[in-house]
């Protein structure tokens, strides 16, 4: 049980890398979604460049840029901060790209029956457009929150102590068998986190299918 006990440790900083750099992502990909399907050139270039580099590059490259290559004296990343800050702006990337094909999915007959009707812009987006859009893209939402969760072991390699962190230094200090069973543990729990995670995603989807039929 030592090894589980272990691995255990790392669960809550798992779960606080998770949500809190997906929450960062979720806010951050809003302008840049909006900015992707702008008639403005200048600003949906320069936001598609931001999305492509974001996507384009390692995580493990922006981890290491972030807690090594801005570090100075007087402004210090700890490694939780750069964690939360470098996959909060990968997910952005990936969610702004999510978000913008939820919002191209939309009939464009919803988009000119709201102006028909003469309800503003803002109103028809938050109240018609972007209720259906969510509904579009849950599922994929939610499939990218499970890679996400996975992708938050690579925060072990700039010393956050989440759950592979601690299967590696158990392991380290083990050399027989025994330090194999906290990857099996931290791969056990992974499974455990992700299951009830897409089975909400599909209670969730067919949920908003039956309110909208």
């Amino acid at each position: 049980m030592e090894p589980l006990l272990v691995v255990l440790q790392g669960l809550p900083l798992t779960l606080i890398v998770s949500i809190g750099s997906f929450i960062v992502g979720a806010i951050l990909a809003v302008p840049l979604s909006l900015g992707l399907r702008t008639s403005i050139l200048p600003l949906r270039l320069i936001c598609r460049l931001v999305v492509d580099l974001l996507r384009g590059v390692p995580m493990i490259v922006w981890l290491f840029v972030l807690k090594f290559g801005i570090s100075s004296p007087e402004f210090r990343l700890t490694s939780l901060e750069a964690a939360l800050l470098g996959l909060g702006t990968i997910s952005a990337g990936y969610l702004a790209e999510i978000y913008r094909a939820g919002l191209q999915t939309v009939p464009r007959g919803q988009y000119e029956a709201s102006q028909a009707l003469g309800i503003s812009r803002p109103i028809a987006f938050f109240r018609i457009i972007a209720p259906q859009a969510v509904r579009i893209v849950s599922p994929t939402i939610a499939t990218y929150f499970i890679g996400l969760l996975k992708s938050s072991s690579i925060a072990s390699t700039i010393i956050v102590a989440e759950m592979v962190f601690q299967a590696q230094a158990y392991a380290r200090q083990n050399l027989s068998i025994s330090g194999v069973l906290p990857y099996v543990f931290a791969g056990l729990l992974y499974i455990a986190l992700s299951v009830p995670i897409a089975m909400a995603s599909r209670s969730l989807d067919e949920r908003l299918r039956k309110s909208v039929i």
